[in-house]
């Protein structure tokens, strides 16, 4: 394996990606939305998740992993951001740029920031991996604290058996996720759910929450705690501040935190035209 410190700034190239209606539909359906969300299951009046974006750029840590930065058997998805440029259309393609923008040593470990560019959105993977630390670089910056305060909203998240199947089909199909002897090779009991599909699955209800739109997400972050079993229900904790969203974490029904440092920002909902004062 080449040494760790020569992947910062390691240009990934560009790649266009396509996708239709269906895949979007799809997305939505996977990450939790029920059938009745016709605005995000139904082509008439379709408004696409932003978080869909991160299924496009998934090529761009999957690309930095094949080229043997780091061991894609022990390797986990550490931490998750996305600032939203513009919404994405019904369906389309959009040409993406992704590079390393930071190697973070940690001592045992190493974190890899692969950030993906492109007009629509920017995306920032960190991979955790294991072994790889140890080469003599910055720590990287800290776990985001928790507000220092009662949640503001108490929430559960569903999540349902069949989940991590269905969001395997949008490009994330390591085995772990569906196959029993790859999780169990994994140091796992049995497939797990994908960490951006738990992310995504919490926004849902979080959105409801704060009265915004899903589909009105401007920007996210959270850190991946530890894995969601498909089907276990979600405790979700959500802090509102001064702007247009919440923090927030989610833990499992046994009590592990899943989701840690969250922050997620909605637009203000466009006045309609009742509310639009006269020019």
């Amino acid at each position: 394996m080449t040494s760790t410190r020569v992947w910062q700034g390691h240009d990934l190239g560009t790649r266009t990606v396509s996708y239709t209606e269906r895949d979007a539909i799809l997305y939505a359906l996977a990450v939790g939305a029920g059938a009745d969300r016709l605005d995000l299951v139904y082509e008439r009046d379709l408004r696409v998740l932003p978080t869909f974006a991160l299924t496009l750029a998934q090529w761009a840590p999957d690309a930095l992993g094949t080229l043997g930065a780091f061991d894609v058997t022990t390797a986990v998805h550490g931490q998750q951001r996305l600032t939203v440029k513009g919404p994405l259309e019904r369906a389309g393609e959009l040409v993406t740029s992704a590079r390393v923008t930071d190697v973070w040593d940690k001592g045992s470990a190493a974190v890899f920031d692969v950030r993906v560019d492109c007009d629509r959105f920017t995306a920032t993977w960190s991979i955790f991996a294991p072994g790889a630390g140890g080469f003599g670089g910055a720590r990287g910056p800290s776990a985001p604290s928790r507000p220092d305060r009662p949640a503001d909203h108490r929430l559960t998240v569903p999540t349902h058996s069949r989940q991590a199947a269905l969001y395997r089909l949008l490009g994330d199909r390591h085995a772990m996720h569906i196959d029993p002897e790859a999780a169990k090779a994994a140091g796992l009991p049995r497939p797990f759910l994908h960490g951006l599909c738990t992310l995504a699955a919490a926004l849902l209800p979080l959105a409801d929450t704060l009265g915004a739109h899903p589909a009105d997400l401007a920007g996210l972050e959270a850190r991946f705690a530890a894995p969601v079993f498909p089907g276990d229900p979600l405790a979700l904790h959500g802090w509102t501040g001064d702007d247009t969203g919440a923090r927030f974490e989610a833990s499992a029904g046994d009590g592990r935190s899943v989701l840690t440092g969250g922050h997620a920002r909605f637009a203000p909902a466009a006045p309609t035209r009742e509310e639009t004062p006269d020019a």
